[in-house]
């Protein structure tokens, strides 16, 4: 099979590595790819959104299969357009990924199933919005309804904090369109965990858990980023919690969106609260996260062309996934300034190192080959991954890799697999 996987960063390396190694892969592409990824496939340069460009592409080159792994292009209906062209696709049609591309419709959809989440307002008047966090139980968390990057969620400790978060999303508009409206959320405690899963729209297949760290800062400080460094498996998600989200979460989500009439194929995102009360849900993503797909996908036994072709047949229910039982922590190594300003195209040495390990995987995300040179060219620029028997094992030997890669102003946290 000829398969185009569509974007360009550490969550696409990690996705184009693994299907690499299908024995029915015979070529593969991915656009725009980075540096990284040209070593292991044919570089397309079309942007990931732009929805005509790849089914032009796909269709006179012939793909069998392609992969929407970023959000922008599947809410924008990149799998609709591809599967009105003949084109296999994996992920969700536009109807189904407004379950991330839409705070507020996620939001109604669990209210209106009972699905567990923190209680919740929405606003599309910032008047309204400031004075209804004047009066609200601190903290409260501020969310932009759309799509931003993964930085739209604010936790805000004080009343400024609040009037200051609903005026810079809905009137300073820091997140663009996302925050035409807002969802301001109850504040809830405990553990987070993040369960990625397959899903043909009938049968729903859990992965190994993961937690993430967000904050750009060890300890939790700074800003939110997209992501600074995860780690597998979760010391809080044991097997009993697990039964517990499959029958109050993951399942009555499927049945949801099925009642819906919005049908999900491809890989639904739990991002999870353990409270006091039980489990939550913070969030959905309707795809692979980043950079948790670069700890989850190297414990994956099963080929993952044959997990992605059961998907699109509605066939999920006939696979066996298997998982290694070995642990994996990623750290980000990030330009130095991020997630706000920060300077690019500087050498990346070291990278030389890891070439025949099999248990340290470098995964490019903001990187261009120039030559035989990496550059940097964004703002998390790898994802350096390790395996071990389990998290403090696999932790010493990621950071290992770390302290052997070098580039001006590299920014990472220390603390990644503590928490």
């Amino acid at each position: 099979m000829k398969v185009l996987v569509v974007g360009g960063g550490g969550r696409e390396h990690a996705i184009v590595w693994k299907l690499a190694q299908s024995p029915d892969v015979t070529e593969i592409f991915c656009a725009p790819g980075n540096g990284g990824i040209g070593e292991i496939a044919r570089l397309v340069p079309v942007s990931a959104t732009d929805i005509d460009g790849i089914v032009g592409f796909s269709k006179k080159n012939g793909i069998d299969l392609v992969v929407v792994a970023p959000d922008d292009p599947l809410a924008m209906g990149m799998v609709d357009a591809l599967e009105a062209a003949g084109i296999p696709a994996f992920g969700p049609r536009k109807d189904a990924a407004i379950i991330e591309s839409s705070k507020v419709s996620a939001k109604n959809l669990m209210k209106k199933h009972n699905i567990p989440t923190a209680g919740y307002r929405v606003f599309d008047d910032s008047q309204e919005a400031r004075e209804y966090v004047m009066n609200a139980k601190l903290p409260v968390v501020v969310k932009a309804d759309g799509l931003a990057l993964g930085k739209g969620v604010l936790i805000c400790h004080t009343r400024d904090e609040a009037v200051s978060a609903v005026n810079g999303i809905m009137e300073e508009r820091k997140f663009g369109s996302a925050g035409q409206r807002i969802v301001v959320e109850e504040y809830i405690t405990g553990p987070e965990v993040s369960i990625l899963a397959f899903t043909d729209g009938k049968t729903i297949k859990p992965m190994v858990s993961v937690q993430d760290h967000k904050r750009a800062l060890d300890n939790d400080q700074g800003l939110n980023t997209g992501g600074m460094g995860t780690f597998t498996p979760s010391r809080h998600y044991t097997e009993a919690i697990a039964r517990e989200c499959m029958e109050t979460i993951f399942e009555p989500t499927i049945r949801a969106m099925n009642r819906e009439g919005r049908k999900f194929r491809g890989v639904l995102f739990f991002g999870l609260m353990l409270t006091e009360n039980g489990p939550k849900v913070l969030e959905y993503n309707a795809r692979f996260g980043d950079p948790e797909t670069q700890v989850v996908l190297p414990l994956l036994k099963t080929d993952l062309l044959t997990v992605i072709k059961a998907v699109i047949n509605e066939e999920l229910d006939k696979v066996d996934i298997q998982w290694e039982q070995d642990a994996a922590v990623c750290v980000v190594m990030a330009s130095g300034g991020y997630p706000e300003a920060y300077e690019k195209g500087f050498e990346i040495t070291g990278l030389d190192q890891f070439g025949n390990q099999s248990e340290i995987l470098v995964f490019h995300a903001g990187t261009r080959k120039e030559g035989d040179r990496y550059l940097t060219s964004g703002g998390r620029v790898l994802g350096v991954t390790a395996r071990g028997a389990d998290i403090e094992e696999a932790r010493r030997k990621a950071y290992d890799a770390v302290s052997r890669i070098h580039f001006k102003n590299a920014h990472y946290r220390r603390d990644i697999g503590i928490k």
